[in-house]
């Protein structure tokens, strides 16, 4: 739908100015702009500046047309939020999960967040034209399956899009890996919305790498391209979940700064850890080891500079391989205290070229934990307007219409 993606990204255009734009006839314009607003997609919102004889009428995309989900969801989290065209939430709705429940109860409270948003602002449910969708774990783009996820038991190519249609049968679904998403986010309405080149690194449960790369989503061949948390930096370390000796995650991320944080509580090796075990019941986070670092403890601060070194350490060979103008670190990890970002940033400068990280900035990601969500609605809207299929897209398959040549105006439209 290229006339549709040219308004939506310019704001309102005149249909001479939109046939310029993308290089369409007269006739073409008048035939595709005529059936997209009889579709409704586009109106018409009064007239333009004349540059001599009579004024143009303005076009502007509807952005009420459809609406979209974006679903953001982690290993103990879950994020839904409602859009419409414009992107502008809605609607949105956080809750506590445990992904390990599998997927049929997890997608089934998905559908049914969404079926009471859509009721509490009376949208019809035929009008949820996308689904975007990140998950904690190897996802085929192309296919939208999880391979092999290593926190998500029972949901090995489980066919999440089959599920979802069962509730919403016309929408597109599109699943991703929670940090490209999250990079998409940054990209489009973020840190990175400048930036041509630039990484994304999630530092949570997990640890994982979005790359945009010439201002797109870089997946690889198959879609997980940015793997990191998998990269061995210690070979007598400990066994991660992918069942290797000494990955990144197993001795970086929020669950290894816990079990480290809770060693030193146990050995007597820090007073305030061990105060923080006593009253949570024997267990700790990342977040009581930032907050022991922030009142002084020195075995915290040691324990968050250490993982902070090591995840610097992988990011400098990025760095030399990538050489990306940002670097911005997100996930729940992040927020740990300010000494976690600086050991980042000694680890990436300290094995670095100099010409690599001449420019180079590496800060925390401005966006938190709104980066997945609007990242996963801007997964929807990009797929509603870019849809190359050689039919109707499935949600304009429902739409009310009084066309009858829907078919033709799409595949014009996007051409």
């Amino acid at each position: 739908m290229k006339a549709v993606e040219t308004i939506r990204q310019v704001g309102s255009l005149s249909r001479t100015e939109l046939a310029d734009s993308i290089g369409y006839s007269r006739s073409q314009i008048t035939s595709v702009v005529n059936g997209l607003i009889q579709f409704g997609v586009l109106h018409e919102i009064g007239d333009g500046k004349s540059s001599g004889g009579r004024r143009p009428r303005v076009l502007s995309f509807n952005a009420d047309f459809g609406y979209v989900v974006g679903v953001d969801l982690g290993a103990t989290s879950l994020d839904v939020a409602l859009a419409n065209f414009e992107g502008q939430v809605i609607d949105r709705q956080y809750i506590t999960i445990d992904v390990r429940e599998g997927p049929d109860l997890i997608l089934d409270i998905i559908c049914k967040l969404v079926l009471e948003q859509i009721q509490r602002h009376d949208i019809p449910a035929h009008k949820v034209c996308a689904f975007g969708m990140g998950v904690p774990g190897p996802v085929e783009f192309s296919t939208g399956l999880l391979i092999a996820p290593p926190i998500m038991p029972g949901w090995e190519a489980y066919p999440i899009s089959d599920f979802i249609r069962k509730t919403f049968p016309n929408t597109l679904v599109i699943v991703d890996n929670d940090v490209n998403v999250m990079a998409l986010g940054e990209l489009r309405a973020g840190a990175g919305s400048h930036e041509h080149n630039f990484l994304f690194i999630k530092v949570g449960t997990g640890i994982g790498c979005g790359i945009v790369c010439n201002s797109e989503i870089y997946r690889g061949a198959d879609g997980c391209a940015g793997d990191i948390g998998h990269i061995c930096v210690d070979q007598n370390g400990p066994t991660c979940h992918c069942g290797n000796i000494g990955c990144l995650e197993a001795t970086a991320a929020g669950p290894a700064i816990a079990a480290r944080a809770m060693l030193a509580a146990r050995s007597q090796k820090s007073a305030i850890l061990a105060r923080h075990l006593e009253i949570q019941n024997g267990v700790l986070t990342a977040e009581d080891v930032g907050m022991a670092g922030s009142q002084g403890d020195p075995m915290a601060n040691e324990i968050i500079r250490e993982s902070g070194r090591m995840i610097g350490e992988v990011l400098a060979s990025l760095v030399n391989f990538f050489n990306p103008s940002l670097i911005l670190i997100g996930g729940g990890v992040s927020r740990i205290g300010p000494q976690f970002l600086a050991s980042i940033r000694r680890g990436v400068l300290h094995r670095s070229l100099a010409l690599s990280t001449r420019y180079l900035r590496i800060d925390t990601s401005p966006m938190g934990s709104d980066a997945g969500i609007i990242g996963a609605i801007m997964l929807a809207l990009d797929h509603i307007f870019t849809y190359e299929g050689q039919e109707l897209p499935p949600f304009l398959k429902s739409s009310p219409s009084p066309m009858g040549h829907s078919t033709h105006l799409w595949k014009t439209s996007s051409s």
